[in-house]
């Protein structure tokens, strides 16, 4: 017998504008075109409220900033358990990827079956769709000449397994704003240092924040080149768009040339341990939690209102997948702030300083931002850092180092955020894929924090179970089995597909098969 079925992990009872100077000139744009938002399973909405200068080629799922690459069958084998019994669990991945090599596990083969072929005494071997990049393809900055730097670098890499050879010691001065020229000498030795298998980077230091024009994450994971920068001349002005926005891609380096960066920003070395703490604690905790998407009475900061209530329809399916609220206090009669609240597991919103968020408590993965001006200076700023959302039990968090206007592509899209986030992505690639033009911002977390990181996986009387939140909507799978881990392969589970966003069991009895995958054919 084999079924796929839902489960409830937690059912529970204008124009733009230069956000620094609102008060004291117009809006810097008065273009009136129109951008829209999709998002997968839900319907194409308008957003008044963006310029033309906002738009872009509409994707599958999230703003109309770029296009999204397509499912693949490429898997990457995930370790079974050894134990010579008919009752074991292991734990792996699964989620849509693009073309990856495979790799198969080196241990869970089952060698004894029953006399009709049936039923293995080991656990078979599980090969999942890659899900997201690992330790081993993290590269690991520290500035030799910042003692913070330092001490984080050695706490994150005892934390996370993080292979000794992955890091780089750097040096230069601690100041908010790294010269071009220092930063050309810093990323050549990078570039040097680190192989073609890292995939992304932690920076260990909280400044420099910036690197001439650019964020330093920016910086880093692309390059230092103004068309990251706004170099039109007036006030508000396009960036480059970069193509990792909403790609399916989990080795960013291989496909995009880029390797994308997070800053392990912290006031001192105690709340940046505290902070990865949180993000090793998130992983594969399927975490309870509510998300707030709130629209403020500042107008000009809440320009991403239509991805919000796109983002609350596509997630409209109570007890399954996440837990979210859209707050509209656009008309003044309630309160701009969520307080006092628990297990907050998302937090968006705008405006320049936002109150009470140390009344409320984070779960570990928790994401929150604010659409400002100049939120991503670190560790402060005129406006409020970033680094008070990390402060107050965010995992990571998302600010622009110089003036950005509010273009809605310069910021966080929960479209594509959220999905990629829950299908098991580390949150450093779905922050990422979810900022179009990334170029003036910096991402500041733990960057490896998957809350939706794994997939149990368990073989017990016969019958082999998958858990898993990778399924993308509307995509088909099918579970094949195999004598030999090269194939061929037959699908004993075929038309496996959602209409949303859940956590999915998968069974298969009676096991007949030493091999068993899980494709998007």
């Amino acid at each position: 017998m084999t079924y796929v079925s839902p489960r409830h992990p937690h059912p529970r009872t204008p124009a733009l504008a230069c956000l620094v100077c609102l008060a004291l000139a117009p809006a810097c744009g008065d273009s009136e075109g129109a951008v829209t938002e999709t998002t997968a399973g839900s319907s194409e909405t308008e957003d008044p409220s963006a310029g033309t200068s906002v738009g872009g080629t509409q994707g599958t799922e999230g703003t109309g900033a770029g296009t999204t690459t397509t499912d693949t069958t490429d898997t990457t084998g995930a370790p079974a358990s050894t134990g010579a019994t008919t009752s074991a669990t292991t734990s792996a991945t699964a989620s849509t990827t693009e073309t990856v090599p495979e790799t198969t596990s080196e241990s869970g083969e089952s060698e004894g079956t029953t006399d009709d072929g049936l039923c293995p005494d080991l656990t078979p071997n599980i090969q999942l769709p890659r899900q997201r990049i690992t330790a081993e393809e993290l590269g690991v900055l520290v500035n030799l000449n910042d003692p913070q730097s330092v001490a984080v670098a050695d706490y994150y890499v005892a934390a996370r397994g993080i292979p000794a050879e992955n890091v780089v010691e750097l040096s230069f001065d601690v100041q908010n704003v790294m010269p071009e020229g220092v930063f050309a000498g810093a990323k050549a030795e990078v570039d040097a240092a680190l192989g073609p298998e890292i995939q992304a980077l932690a920076l260990t230091w909280t400044q420099p924040y910036r690197v001439a024009c650019m964020s330093a994450t920016a910086a880093f994971a692309l390059g230092f080149n103004d068309i990251y920068c706004n170099t039109s001349g007036m006030a508000c002005g396009e960036t480059a768009f970069v193509d990792y926005f909403n790609s399916d891609s989990t080795r960013p380096y291989d496909d995009h040339g880029l390797r994308p960066a997070m800053m392990l920003a912290a006031k001192d070395v105690a709340n940046a341990e505290a902070l990865i703490d949180r993000g090793v604690a998130s992983d594969a905790s399927f975490p309870t939690g509510d998300g707030y998407l709130v629209r403020t009475t500042d107008v000009a900061r809440s320009v991403r209102w239509p991805a919000f209530i796109s983002t609350i329809n596509a997630w409209d399916y109570p007890g399954e997948g996440l837990e979210l609220t859209y707050v509209d206090n656009s008309d003044g009669s309630g309160s701009n702030l969520i307080e006092d609240t628990e297990s907050i597991l998302f937090y968006f919103t705008g405006l320049a300083n936002v109150g009470g968020i140390t009344s409320n408590t984070y779960v570990p993965g928790g994401v929150a931002d604010h659409l400002t001006s100049y939120g991503g200076q670190v560790p402060d700023s005129g406006q409020m850092s970033v680094t008070r959302w990390l402060e107050a039990g965010a995992t990571a968090s998302f600010g622009t180092v110089v003036e950005p206007c509010n273009y809605p592509t310069k910021f966080p899209d929960t479209t594509v955020m959220l999905p990629r986030y829950y299908r098991g992505a580390t949150v450093i690639e779905a922050y990422w894929k979810s900022v179009a033009w990334p170029g003036e911002g910096n991402f500041v977390g733990e960057p490896l924090a998957a809350p939706w990181g794994e997939s149990p996986v368990t073989y017990e009387d016969c019958k082999l179970t998958i858990e898993t939140t990778g399924l993308r909507p509307f995509s088909t799978y099918e579970l094949q089995e195999a004598d030999d881990p090269d194939g061929p392969w037959t699908a004993v589970v075929e038309d496996i597909s959602i209409d949303h966003h859940q956590l999915v069991t998968i069974e298969h009895e009676p096991v007949a098969a030493p091999y068993y995958r899980l494709v998007a054919p």
